[in-house]
């Protein structure tokens, strides 16, 4: 490994995760590559916000540290691609950790937020409670804003999210608004209330609406309490 440059100045592990992977993107850039390899133009496309200068950084960065690598795919036409390392595909249970952690203080997305298909596969697996899916065969089709489409497929506990429709799904589940589903497996709306509002709408039975709350789930971080505690 190179040479550090920015460094806390701690013998510490968190200190040195920090150091790789806690730069301002990085960890967005290793999001996007936990579902597999990207070519530098896909990554732009799915952090728009980001300056090319920074993403450039970021990557040369992470390669030096060896937590991704590049590589060359004869099957393209610009074969080049970023990927992560084993040691960096070892940041992906943190990565879902993490992310659930964050969900559970999300609120309703601001008109300049963006969410990616990346985002929302990766919602999925990491609000998936595998303890519920003992035993269940059941597909979800999930249409947001009728500009992106994915699919859930759940055998006996193992879960499979891959993007595009999924012929003869059990329950084609449209959400109208961004956060529509996160209200529903967080508890804010039932079921009936996402589908008597519009907000959510359904091509199947609403049991098995139902049950997707309950394979999906998220629990809302508690409320900061203001003043100082005597405990």
């Amino acid at each position: 490994m190179t040479a550090r440059t920015r460094t806390y100045g701690q013998y510490c592990g968190l200190a040195r995760a920090m150091e790789l992977v806690g730069e301002r993107w990085a960890l967005l850039i290793v999001r996007d590559l936990v579902l597999g390899p990207k070519r530098y133009n896909e990554l732009r496309t799915g952090l728009p916000k980001i300056p090319p200068s920074i993403l450039s950084a970021r990557l040369n960065e992470m390669e030096e540290s060896g937590v991704i690598r590049r590589r060359v795919r004869p099957d393209l036409d610009a074969g080049l691609v970023y990927e992560l390392t084993q040691y960096g595909s070892e940041l992906d249970q943190i990565l879902l950790d993490l992310g659930l952690w964050g969900a559970r203080s999300l609120s309703h997305p601001g008109p300049d937020d963006i969410f990616t298909l990346d985002a929302a596969i990766l919602s999925l697996f990491t609000t998936f409670q595998a303890e519920a899916a003992a035993g269940v065969q059941i597909t979800f089709e999930i249409q947001y804003h009728n500009t992106m489409i994915l699919h859930a497929m759940i055998d006996d506990g193992d879960l499979k999210v891959s993007e595009g429709r999924y012929p003869d799904a059990d329950l084609i589940i449209r959400s109208s608004q961004g956060s529509a589903l996160l209200d529903v497996i967080g508890g804010h709306l039932t079921p009936a209330q996402a589908l008597a509002d519009g907000s959510v709408s359904i091509e199947g039975d609403v049991r098995d609406l139902e049950l997707f709350t309950r394979l999906f789930r998220l629990t809302s971080a508690p409320e900061p309490k203001s003043g100082v505690s005597l405990h």
